[in-house]
């Protein structure tokens, strides 16, 4: 996996950014108003080598690919370059592919800054007047006329400036009213001009990133520097929280260009969707990330003096030219579940991988010859997602072959797995139907007391967890202090050579289950309260211990947990006395940006084959368009889930620094997870109602686990706050 760029693209993308951070500075993107072409700042761009990045080299190009022009697009999109980039980009690459002599002068004068050609989207054959991009400046269009790629000559008297939302050059012409010239005809030449049009929906999908950015980083900004009611308004989190929300939207609309361009590059079945899906989200990504920085202005925002309405006129401004993106989720629809081909563009060296590498695809095939080997259909009735679906037979098979504790260091007695392969075996055993939440809590368990335990603990306790004999369950909440794990107030105070635990723990989830509980206990209650805390092992069968039943309507029991002068050795203690905090820490090596993507696959798979089975109006379900726009969007949440949570792992393997990767990870894909559950399951009603066995069963569970994704693990309102502060920099919100 890779999420980095080459030396090379990084130089480059320093150059632009250094040459467009002088030449595109938003006094000159006003200053090119109203006719939004700054003529200087194309010739430059053209000196730079910008223009001629996707022309071949044999024709005197850099022959770069598309994603180094994606590179180049999203720092445009930063600085609001006033020019028509991605229009120019593809069409300085038509030339060359189908001009020939015949257009060579004018490809010269096109990557040097001297002319402008633009392009049209829709066939002149039908559509002979269209608004162009970059039309006031083009004096040249390539267009599609029936089976004729044609180029259109537009006199200067033809481009008539008129005001627009967003001050670009944009103009409506009649194509069919001036002089023009066949390019080329036939099947090949349709296909690559239709290439031609989907490249463009990836470099306008690339500069929109790049607004959308910029615009929450000028908002973030403003909030550091705003006060109301003598406090940073970005304390708040009514102003905070928003934002954190859409950087996740923003971060996961790149790199669903860079899925497509990687897709592209590997020949992926559904490379065409992945278009479709980049362009749409990253319209409505930046639409809405920009009206939220703008929100965060208040009046000011309203007011010229302020930049920031530059940012949200020009993020509407820029997709519109090709209508509206809404038919781009009905594109991708087709795309995905109608048979709908698209012009897949030759995209170049791609170096951003998503692959999880040899050593993940081995490990799924041996999870998959175990599960075929040792479990039965009788064990296989038992599976379930939460803790209720633990097997004690399997467990022990599992760990038998060092299946269970995949995440845990070597040096415990673990896997030592990567990241990557790690979440190669969560979706192997999710695939299976086998979830193992006991699993992922106890190898923490074990590492703490592989880390900070004492002798009596590493000779007797943990040689039963890594054998797979017994399991251990999570002393952390309680009834007042939900999220904040810090303000627990159950308490161990000292009991002559042990300790006495008094108190209460709620969602003691497999408490009913686990032979021994982690728990966090108030040890001073005299200093900060992250202080004050210290960790033990408790035996749950201990006297004193009385675990009851809380159950939930997602068909998951957990469990309210009661300790009444509970006696312990001090040998049960992890960790120094009042260091429970670091401690805790040890497990967070275990954390690599984990997220619920795995179960958004499920769910959409079993969506998809309810709406092939459902007859709607005479005809499969999945044959209507409607059915196929939402099914196409969870699609699109699963794929964002998946790259947000993919660039942790990565951050986290490759050392790194880690903007709260891992919070974006789990609160995007968590709040994705809960509002897909919702669409899905009134996309199949009334059957998704019922509890039947199959897909039926599958997405009537999908929508009552997710109720508690947003939940557990830390509210998505704690993640939010996590984002805010450590990505974008704004103020602390949260005591």
């Amino acid at each position: 996996m890779n999420f980095g760029l080459t030396d090379d693209q990084e130089m480059m993308r320093d150059m632009f950014a250094r040459f467009l951070d002088e030449n595109s500075t938003l006094a000159r993107v006003r200053a090119a108003a109203p006719s939004g072409f700054d003529d200087a700042l194309w010739r430059g761009l053209a000196e730079q080598g910008a223009l001629s990045i996707r022309v071949p080299e044999e024709v005197g190009g850099l022959g770069l690919g598309l994603f180094d022009a994606a590179i180049l697009m999203e720092e445009a999109g930063r600085t609001l370059a006033s020019g028509p980039l991605a229009e120019t980009l593809v069409t300085a690459r038509l030339l060359a592919q189908l001009g020939g002599e015949a257009t060579a002068e004018l490809l010269d004068r096109v990557v040097t800054g001297t002319a402008v050609a633009s392009l049209a989207f829709h066939d002149v054959a039908i559509a002979p007047v269209q608004w162009i991009g970059g039309g006031q400046c083009a004096e040249a269009v390539i267009a599609r006329m029936g089976q004729e790629i044609v180029l259109i000559s537009v006199p200067e008297t033809a481009r008539a400036a008129e005001d627009n939302l967003a001050s670009t050059p944009m103009a409506e012409i009649d194509l069919a009213a001036h002089p023009r010239i066949t390019l080329a005809t036939g099947t090949d030449a349709l296909e690559t001009f239709a290439q031609g049009v989907e490249e463009w929906k990836l470099l306008i999908s690339a500069g929109l990133a790049g607004i959308g950015r910029e615009a929450l980083k000028l908002a973030s900004a403003y909030a550091c520097e705003r006060k109301q009611f003598d406090q940073y308004i970005g304390q708040f989190q009514a102003i905070s929280h928003p934002l954190a929300d859409l950087l996740c939207d923003v971060d996961g609309g790149k790199f669903l260009v860079w899925k497509a361009i990687r897709d592209l590059a590997d020949g992926a079945e559904n490379a065409g969707a992945a278009i479709s899906l980049a362009a749409w989200w990253n319209a409505d990504a930046a639409t809405r990330a920009v009206a939220q920085a703008l929100h965060t202005f208040g009046g000011y925002g309203l007011t010229t003096e302020y930049d920031i309405f530059l940012f949200n006129l020009r993020a509407k401004a820029w997709p519109l030219v090709l209508g509206d993106p809404q038919r781009l989720l009905e594109e991708a629809g087709r795309r995905l579940y109608a048979g709908e081909a698209a012009a897949l563009p030759d995209v170049g060296a791609m170096p951003i991988d998503f692959d999880l590498g040899e050593d993940a695809r081995a490990l799924t095939d041996e999870i998959n010859a175990f599960f075929e080997a040792n479990v039965t259909p009788e064990m296989r009735e038992t599976f379930h997602y939460s803790w209720e679906g633990y097997n004690p037979e399997l467990n022990r098979k599992l760990a038998e072959q060092n299946l269970l504790y995949l995440g845990l260091p070597k040096d415990v007695g673990g896997r030592g797995l990567s990241a990557y392969a790690k979440t190669a075996a969560m979706d192997a055993l999710e695939l299976q139907g086998y979830n193992n939440p006991a699993a992922g809590v106890t190898q923490m368990v074990s590492l703490i007391i592989h880390r900070f335990g004492s002798e009596e603990l590493k000779q007797d306790v943990l040689p039963q967890i890594m054998r797979g004999e017994v399991i251990c369950s999570l002393g952390y909440s309680e009834p007042g202090s939900g999220s904040d794990v810090f303000a627990a107030q159950c308490r161990a105070t000292p009991d002559g050579n042990g300790w006495r635990i008094d108190g209460t723990k709620m969602f003691t989830s497999g408490a009913n289950l686990s032979s021994y509980v982690l728990m966090l206990c108030r040890t001073n209650p005299d200093v900060a309260k992250h202080k004050g805390l210290t960790m033990f092992i408790v035996p749950l069968k201990a006297e004193g211990v009385t675990v009851q039943p809380v159950y939930t309507f997602q068909d998951e029991r957990t469990n309210i947990t009661f300790y009444d002068g509970v006696r312990i050795p001090d040998s049960w203690r992890l960790g120094d006395v009042d260091g429970g905090v670091r401690t805790m820490s040890a497990s967070l090596e275990l954390e690599h940006g984990g997220g619920f993507a795995k179960y958004q696959r499920a769910m959409l798979h079993a969506a998809e084959t309810l709406c092939r089975e459902i007859s709607h109006q005479g005809q499969p379900l999945i044959a209507d368009g409607s059915a196929q726009i939402r099914l196409a969007r969870t699609t699109a949440n699963l794929w964002a889930s998946e790259l947000i949570a993919f660039r942790a792992q990565w951050a986290s393997m490759e050392k790194k620094p880690n903007l709260a990767y891992g919070p974006m990870a789990k609160m995007f894909s968590s709040e994705k997870f809960l509002s897909d559950a919702r669409d899905l399951l009134d996309l199949t009603a009334p059957l998704s109602l019922s509890k039947r066995k199959g897909a039926v069963a599958e997405i009537n569970m999908f929508y009552r686990h997710a109720q508690g994704a947003t939940i557990y693990g830390g509210t998505s309102e704690v993640h939010r706050s996590m984002i805010a502060e450590r990505a974008l920099g704004l103020p602390r919100t949260r005591g």
